[in-house]
């Protein structure tokens, strides 16, 4: 028997099914600036979307917090009780994301099995730890770790949690949330969410919650009608998390397209993935939708879901150091256009979260892309099924391979 939570009230009708809160926004004494991630972006979309007179607050669907028995029903006890206290640890062992640490660091060649992140130790001073030079310092380990922001090891836990970690959980509660919307009204929107590093018991790049695993996991178990799942996952890293969650669960089928040369680099994970797409440096919008298009039409052939779970990063775009790609910000607003057409076209309920995006701009690609999405009926109050034959760009031909 599932748990009692507050994520499965009734929302009215006379909301759209877009979830939000002002409390997805991270601002914790400037240190959310040391992490490229624009820690406002989530708020900014809704800005743009309020100045388009697209939706008031009033339309919107208020986020609710994940209560730890909400997130027990993917994460271990352990991995919970780990981003709570303070460990101590050899100083430089953690692993990175992002280029954010000392400079006095770099980065080595290979991998480790978990994720194959590049192992960072501090060459100064000798703090080689194979040399015997290593530190041990007392520090909020797991979190510094998952949000690659090296001085939050040195907080109170109290503020960690109250200031990185519950803006999080917020987005999580509302991935959950709009996962039931999205079967109900036949798409959803969580403009956070999309922590598709994190796993059942482990976190990082900046992804401390499952939030794509708990809302899949949370339909099955509570709406009925609801077995079978897709992930469509297209933000430029792989999304080792939920890979490594539904590794042997063949009711969710995972199609991932990503760099191939970045981070996590995760062998083990992508074993999961059913349908597999691997990028090269600065691949550009006209390989890229063809790609996107052509294995999206097949894996939704392979696979038939009762829902698709799309994460629609926006590290995707040129110019982001971290992704390495090199798509326009019009090839990411036909890239959503594209996904929303395909899948609702067969009557798939949807549910959009918007994962990474490492500039300052990717707030206005992601508002533009839902303005587009409204334009085009794809979204709305009382969307209508899609034609694939209605967009002034046509699908691929079947005959493509």
């Amino acid at each position: 028997m599932p748990h009692s939570s507050q994520l499965y009230q009734h929302v009215p009708e006379t909301h759209w099914p877009i979830v939000y809160s002002p409390r997805y926004n991270i601002t914790f004494m400037g240190l959310e600036k040391l992490h490229p991630f624009d820690a406002g972006k989530w708020g900014k979309v809704i800005n743009f979307l309020k100045e388009e007179n697209l939706l008031s607050d009033g339309m919107l669907v208020e986020a609710r917090e994940a209560s730890e028995e909400d997130l027990l029903v993917v994460h271990t006890r352990r991995y919970l009780n780990e981003l709570k206290v303070k460990k101590e640890v050899p100083f430089g062992q953690a692993r990175w994301h992002t280029p954010v640490i000392p400079a006095t660091w770099e980065a080595e060649a290979g991998g480790t099995q978990v994720g194959e992140q590049p192992h960072l130790r501090s060459r100064a001073r000798g703090g080689d730890p194979a040399a015997g030079g290593a530190r041990s310092i007392l520090w909020s380990f797991a979190v510094a770790t998952i949000t690659e922001i090296p001085p939050v090891i040195f907080l109170p836990n109290f503020l960690v949690q109250r200031k990185v970690l519950r803006p999080l959980r917020i987005q999580t509660g509302g991935t959950i949330m709009a996962g039931k919307l999205a079967v109900e009204r036949g798409w959803a929107i969580n403009v956070g969410g999309g922590f598709h590093h994190c796993s059942s018991d482990r976190g990082g790049g900046f992804c401390a919650y499952a939030d794509i695993t708990l809302a899949i996991k949370f339909l099955f178990e509570r709406v009925d009608g609801v077995s079978k799942a897709t992930i469509i996952d297209l933000d430029a890293h792989q999304g080792n998390g939920h890979e490594r969650d539904f590794m042997d669960d063949k009711r969710v089928y995972i199609m991932d397209v990503y760099n191939r040369h970045i981070y996590p680099g995760d062998r083990f994970a992508k074993q999961a993935i059913r349908r597999k797409v691997e990028l090269d440096w600065g691949t550009e919008d006209e390989e890229y939708l063809h790609k996107v298009e052509r294995n999206m039409e097949k894996a939704l052939q392979e696979h038939s879901p009762d829902v698709v779970i799309y994460n629609a990063g926006t590290d995707v775009l040129e110019g982001d150091r971290l992704g390495g790609l090199a798509i326009s910000p019009e090839g990411i607003v036909k890239r959503d256009e594209l996904v929303f057409r395909v899948v609702r076209s067969r009557q798939i309920p949807i549910l959009m979260v918007t994962s990474g995006g490492y500039q300052k701009r990717t707030a206005r690609i992601i508002a533009d892309s839902i303005l587009n999405l409204r334009h085009l009926d794809l979204i709305g109050p009382q969307s209508p099924s899609i034609s694939t034959q209605s967009s002034d760009t046509p699908l691929l031909s079947p005959s493509v391979s």
